[in-house]
């Protein structure tokens, strides 16, 4: 039997595929094994999103044919959908996939191992209009699963390279989804998280009728055994007051939403091509806490985007205090090579990017502490993912991570959603008991 191993760069979509990819492999007959391990064939699934992203896949590739010298090394997914030709100057490399060959992997590989010969399969992701389906594919983290329903992205964002990789927005068949879905709640997973490429936008390419996000909600919220519904990172114009009429009556919705906003400022915003204002930003939030009380908000923000002056950083600062997020992923701007923002003058200096970065790093560190402290004494519903060196960890509905290391019986707790009090709160999680 031989061995395939895989080392996954990047989202929970690419993720995803390499989940859908492990399964091919093992229906054809392969043992998968750990990445360090020597193996017959191994796959990087390369991700783009920044040039640390683009090292760091090139890193893997090289690193791998000093485990074993003789294997095959496949190179997939965005870095080398987008860089095929830096690709194919690095010697270790046998085969490149795009993402749209990601499902006939085990051919491609078959193929070389029949008849050695540097191989090259990229097609042009802008020119696909179908959804490429992996079928029932089952990706879990621990106790929830990651269900793909989307992929490519129409918003072409001034820094973002991801459209390139990805493609236009294609959406996956309702009846798709649904019977993943209902396959993951009978093997007792309790917990979905909806991702794809830009979330909001499914459904968008449908033409023979109207289906959108929201519809395909609330038809998952009516698979029994599936008791959470948890959004991936969206868009935030996608929230207004008529989809909030719908979502708040689908009970299993986790009142947890990561929204992109990028920069809190409006100049900043217009350069980057992210389509709304501070202001429609700001109403977007208020909805939100309107409508559900316990809500948590977190985000992406990037420093340092070229242009950014000292009075624009500072505008974003108070809108970050004003907006008060839960807590945010900050990223110091790095030119993406192929973006338009690239090209733009005024790059800043690398100090003052990292300067930049530190003062939003406390900020989002202060508020989530703030908020974890608004916790001690209130019951909580924590869905325990696993248990080490005797304590159990686990997320509120709301996305909060809950530690219980005070137990009055030896209950396996694994998978299981229980109602305990928070006592105590930390930087990062809560202590329940």
């Amino acid at each position: 039997m031989k061995k395939v191993a895989f080392i996954t760069l990047g989202c929970k979509v690419n993720q995803y595929e390499t989940n859908a990819m492990t399964q091919k492999f093992i229906e054809s007959g392969y043992e998968v094994v750990n990445q360090h391990e020597k193996a017959d064939i191994y796959i990087i699934n390369t991700c783009t999103v920044t040039n640390m992203s683009d090292r760091k896949s090139r890193q893997m590739l090289r690193r791998v044919k000093d485990i074993n010298n003789q294997a095959i090394v496949v190179a997939c997914g965005c870095y080398a959908q987008v860089a095929k030709n830096e690709l194919e100057k690095i010697e270790e490399i046998d085969i490149i996939l795009g993402n749209n060959e990601k499902k006939e992997i085990v051919k491609y590989v078959e193929e070389f191992a029949e008849k050695p010969a540097n191989s090259l399969s990229c097609s042009d992701v802008m020119y696909k209009k179908e959804f490429v389906d992996f079928g029932n594919v089952t990706y879990t983290e621990k106790t929830r699963a990651v269900i793909k329903v989307q992929d490519g992205c129409d918003r072409f964002c001034s820094y973002c390279i991801i459209p390139y990789a990805r493609g236009r927005v294609r959406s996956r068949k309702p009846e798709s989804i649904i019977s993943e879905i209902e396959k993951i709640a009978k093997d007792g997973i309790k917990e979905v998280v909806i991702t794809g490429i830009h979330v909001a936008s499914y459904g968008k390419d449908f033409k023979e009728q109207e289906y959108r996000l929201i519809d395909l909600l609330e038809e998952i919220n009516k698979i029994e055994g599936i008791e959470r519904i948890r959004l991936g990172s969206i868009e935030p114009l996608l929230i207004n007051e008529e989809f909030m009429k719908r979502l708040t009556k689908l009970e299993k919705i986790c009142h947890h939403f990561h929204l992109s906003l990028q920069s809190g400022c409006d100049e900043t915003l217009k350069r980057m091509n992210r389509r709304y204002t501070t202001e429609q930003f700001r109403e977007i939030v208020k909805i939100l806490r309107k409508n559900y009380e316990d809500v948590i908000l977190t985000t992406d923000i990037i420093v340092g985007f070229p242009g950014e002056t000292e009075k624009e950083f500072e505008e974003t600062y108070q809108f970050l205090k004003e907006i008060k997020f839960y807590k945010m992923h900050i990223f110091k701007y790095s030119p993406r090579k192929g973006t338009k923002a690239a090209m733009m003058k005024e790059q800043i200096d690398g100090n003052k990017k990292e300067e930049r970065s530190q003062r939003l790093i406390e900020l989002s560190n202060k508020n989530e502490k703030q908020y974890n402290e608004t916790y001690v004494g209130k019951t909580v519903q924590v869905l325990f993912e696993e248990e080490k060196d005797g304590i159990y960890k686990g997320h509120t509905k709301n996305y909060i991570q809950a530690y219980l290391s005070e137990q009055n019986n030896k209950e396996n707790l694994e998978n299981k959603i229980v109602e305990v009090k928070c006592y105590k709160a930390e930087q990062d999680h809560i202590i329940v008991k």
